[in-house]
């Protein structure tokens, strides 16, 4: 499966961007879509995670800030991100997690300006 990340940019403080990122093809033995970030010299955070029945969890930086969906056939994934923060500037990395291995997309570079 290969991923495909789009929909960074720049923006201020406070704005929104919505990420996409879709796969080749529909995922077998799916288990969950993640959304993860990465800055230079530090360690790759995980961000969101969604399962199949659309559930998702998120981690406390972003919590209540920003939204994961997917589509029903699990080949797109989105991340809605609202009141961003210049913390938030990262290169933003989708990942599909299987039974039979894990799939990381390229990135897309976020930048918030303060």
């Amino acid at each position: 499966v290969q991923l495909q990340a789009s929909g960074g940019g720049l923006v201020q403080t406070g704005g929104s961007l919505r990420l996409s990122c879709a796969a080749s093809r529909k995922p077998s033995s799916f288990k969950s879509m993640n959304w993860y970030r990465q800055t230079p010299g530090k360690e790759r955070e995980w961000v969101a995670s969604i399962v199949s029945n659309g559930m998702a969890n998120y981690a406390d930086s972003v919590k209540g800030r920003f939204t994961a969906s997917k589509n029903l056939d699990k080949t797109t994934m989105y991340l809605q991100m609202d009141n961003l923060k210049p913390e938030d500037t990262a290169i933003y990395l989708c990942n599909i997690n299987t039974w039979r291995g894990n799939y990381w997309g390229q990135g897309t570079q976020v930048t918030v300006s303060s």
